[in-house]
């Protein structure tokens, strides 16, 4: 491959490529940005990275936008898709390649080269990629409820059975949580699992083919989720109706939950299908909710607790925990339906970001 500019523009032009991608990749007065992009990417890398889209092709169609041989581009890819900064899938007997976004994609496919210098700029850049997050209508992620938290409520779309969704899944990975590893290192352990964070489909293909995670039964994967719900943990999931992945979140870890908890409106900033609301007649005000929600929503009164609605996100963790049936979920007046898939949801956001 030909390489005519010089090395740092050759970042400024990868930051430049990522920052078209729906997730987005800002630019910072620091320079930050730039720096994690050196330790991930070699020169040659960033320009490879640069001929590919978030259509998956084959390398005989990547190599003719690159000069150099197809044996040598393909050696190439499978070099960077180990690495974690682009996507390789699968289809029928056919290799295909594709762009990752920085989050939800880069970022969290360094998950096993995770150490304490990457750890530190993620601190200092993940603000940055929040907001660029947040600047849209159409989010990357929703929150579901956690299962036992819907089982009596009235109707409930299929796209917020978490535990039917998971069914559904022909192949399943489970990796460490990025987030949680990233705050071990930095020496921040929150105590809870970290290996929860699942994949489906072409992703846990990815993840499973490269050792980021493990391939796991229907079965292993519920426990996951009868284990996240145990712990308190919110369950995250890719914003469509037919779901890639699932998170189980901490308010202490998670790189997005940890930023809006810092702000008095999460609720305007996350997907969700439901609130919750806490029986006055019922509640005894044990605390037993307070101490299991993840953004500060219960809130205590001389009596009885109250959901701050501007803070609660639906996740139904007060609801699995309060001995009284005190708490329960309610669906929100307007419920926004989830894009049919990921393509879909990626594709809403260029569209809202003036870059489709």
């Amino acid at each position: 491959m030909a390489e005519t500019l010089p090395e740092e523009e050759v970042f400024i032009k990868l930051r430049e490529f990522l920052d078209r991608l729906p997730g987005g990749y800002p630019e910072t007065d620091s320079g930050v940005e730039l720096k994690i992009l050196k330790k991930l990417f070699s020169p040659q890398e960033a320009v490879m990275a640069m001929q590919l889209t978030l259509e998956p092709e084959p390398a005989s169609v990547i190599v003719g936008r690159c000069n150099m041989h197809e044996d040598e581009a393909s050696d190439l890819l499978e070099s960077m898709a180990r690495k974690g900064l682009i996507w390789r899938f699968k289809e029928g007997d056919e290799i295909v390649y594709q762009a990752a976004q920085f989050v939800i994609g880069i970022y969290e496919l360094q998950v096993k080269e995770m150490d304490r210098e990457f750890a530190e700029m993620l601190e200092e850049y993940f603000p940055f990629v929040a907001m660029a997050m947040a600047s849209v209508d159409t989010m990357q992620l929703r929150t579901v409820p956690v299962s036992t938290a819907v089982e009596a409520t009235h109707t409930v779309a299929t796209y917020d059975q978490v535990r039917e969704l998971v069914k559904q899944q022909e192949l399943i990975s489970a990796a460490p949580c990025v987030c949680r590893k990233e705050r071990r290192i930095l020496g921040d352990d929150c105590g809870h699992t970290l290996e929860n964070c699942m994949g489906f489909g072409r992703y846990a293909q990815h993840y499973i083919e490269y050792g980021y995670g493990k391939e796991i039964s229907r079965e292993e994967a519920l426990r996951i989720l009868d284990q996240a719900e145990e712990e308190a943990l919110v369950l995250t999931v890719s914003n469509a109706q037919d779901i890639d992945f699932v998170c189980s979140c901490c308010g202490c870890c998670c790189g997005a939950l940890r930023i809006i908890n810092l702000l008095p409106n999460p609720a305007d900033l996350v997907v969700t299908s439901f609130q919750a609301e806490i029986d006055p007649e019922l509640c005894t005000a044990c605390g037993e909710c307070v101490d299991r929600c993840q953004l500060n929503a219960i809130v205590e009164g001389e009596e009885f607790m109250q959901v701050d609605k501007a803070r609660c996100i639906g996740c139904g963790l007060c609801v699995t925990a309060c001995p009284e049936d005190a708490a329960s979920l309610q669906l929100k007046p307007e419920v926004e339906v989830p894009p049919l898939d990921w393509d879909e949801t990626l594709a809403r956001i260029l569209e809202e970001r003036g870059l489709a």
